[in-house]
């Protein structure tokens, strides 16, 4: 998970903080230590944990925070908001141009994601109505302009090219002339990049910037090189004037020193996070969001989102009449299973549910192997359409018929049975609540009336 190893030490920090009724400067400096260590121990630039610390403490120590009712409240806030604030503020979006079409140089050194990440791109883009061209413009690196036809063929994008026999500089320029005879409103251009940065690099991607003035220049770095990937945007940003940053493979980052380093250090706004190996893993960065998840209060909006653009309106709409009749059957549920795995990572998932996207929390869970929903999708498919919508009438030698067609035990298949009940039961009783809250209409209505515990965790 993202910024596991800081989640948990900063989470368990202001755990203590809040068990306390009233604050002391002693104690806000003794939280302050702990901060300070899990940012160092992140990887995260020793001069911007300093001014972070110094910025917190100027605002904690204030008597409207220490004399509050919720001291411990309010200094996390604080440690929120310029968490938020270390990482940009705001979300930064792409320089899209008035008049197309929109030009996207992708710098960055060899390993870093460049290539995959401008088929990403440009696919996340067209979604948003973009017609986007890619541009294999890295001649040195062997296969370059193969992957990123591949990628291209798979997302049904162009890709212009011209071999690696011309220089970068005459393909980018026959690029534009190519996307503006054919109407494409957003170039994309895969560069070349190096081991290491060297001024020979340098030279050519300058001179490219030169020739088709981009909107937009995007370094892509790996969020698992730490200091590395903010040491690089600093050199990349003095040389060519950096728009924005995209870091890859955050997901796989448990430090995160790169993300909470790279705006404080370089003035560049992290634009995009690469999540996944998939090509539709990639995401805006909301520095807002990112503070959420870091101090374990979820991520709802990233969630709803991500819900939005994979759920079939129709579908929910249907399924929502299905749990208000109580006619939620096994198929239902199966279907549903179908739907959340189109999210991503089931522990990526998680996360972002607050009350579940703690490090104490995701701990506890253990790691979620998704290898489980393989077993739960042979059991369904070895049911017949009778049994998946009369799961409580299934007889002994039914489920025996059952775990032998899924290559299973008749105890999974039991589980499976009393889980899918435990989950229908549920949905009856928040299709009630939901009922109840709007008959009602009042405060002090108690929407949660006849749950149990058990129901609720």
């Amino acid at each position: 998970m993202v910024f596991s190893g800081l989640a948990e030490k900063l989470q368990e920090t202001f755990r203590k903080l809040k068990g306390k009724g009233r604050l002391t400067e002693e104690d806000v400096d003794e939280a302050l230590k702990e901060v300070r260590r899990a940012l160092l121990d992140a990887d995260v630039n020793f001069k911007v944990v300093k001014d972070f610390q110094k910025k917190v403490k100027e605002r904690a120590v204030g008597s409207d925070v220490l004399t509050s009712l919720t001291p411990g409240q309010q200094v996390i806030k604080i440690v929120h908001e310029e968490l938020s604030e270390l990482m940009g503020g705001v979300q930064s979006k792409i320089n899209l141009s008035s008049k197309p079409p929109t030009v996207v140089m992708m710098v960055g050194l060899q390993g870093g994601g460049k290539t995959t990440t401008s088929a990403k791109l440009s696919n996340m883009l067209r979604k948003g109505g973009r017609r986007p061209l890619l541009v294999a413009a890295d001649v040195y690196r062997p296969a370059a302009i193969k992957q990123l036809q591949v990628l291209g063929a798979q997302l049904d994008i162009p890709v212009f090219s011209m071999g690696d026999k011309n220089s970068p500089v005459d393909i980018a320029r026959a690029a534009l002339e190519n996307a503006q005879s054919n109407s494409r409103d957003l170039v994309i251009i895969d560069t070349a990049g190096r081991l290491h940065v060297d001024d020979q690099l340098m030279t050519e991607l300058e001179s490219i910037k030169a020739a088709v003035k981009p909107h937009e220049i995007l370094l892509v770095v790996d969020a698992m090189t730490g200091q590395v990937a903010v040491n690089v945007a600093e050199t990349f940003n003095q040389r060519l004037g950096l728009d924005g940053v995209v870091l890859t493979k955050l997901d796989g980052d448990t430090r995160g020193g790169a993300a909470l380093s790279i705006k404080a250090v370089t003035g560049c706004p992290i634009k995009f996070a690469g999540v996944g190996e998939k090509l539709d893993a990639i995401e805006p960065f909301h520095p807002d969001r990112m503070a959420d998840r870091i101090l374990g209060m979820g991520d709802v909006m990233t969630l709803i989102e991500k819900a939005q653009a994979n759920f079939d309106a129709e579908q929910v709409a249907k399924l929502n009449k299905k749990i208000k009749a109580a006619d939620f059957t096994l198929e239902d549920f199966m279907q549903q299973i179908q739907e959340v795995k189109k999210l991503g990572p089931l522990q990526q998932i998680i996360s972002m549910i607050p009350g579940l996207g703690s490090a104490k929390k995701l701990k506890d869970l253990g790691e979620i192997d998704e290898k489980e929903l393989v077993y739960v999708e042979a059991i369904v498919n070895s049911m017949t359409p009778w049994e998946r919508r009369h799961t409580h009438e299934i007889s002994g030698s039914r489920k025996k018929r059952i775990a032998r067609g899924s290559g299973t035990s008749v105890q999974e298949v039991n589980r499976l049975l009393k889980q899918f009940e435990q989950t229908r039961k549920m949905m009856k009783q928040f299709a009630d609540m939901e009922k109840n809250i709007k008959k009602g209409g009042k405060m002090g209505m108690n929407p949660f009336m006849g749950l149990g515990k058990k129901d609720l965790f």
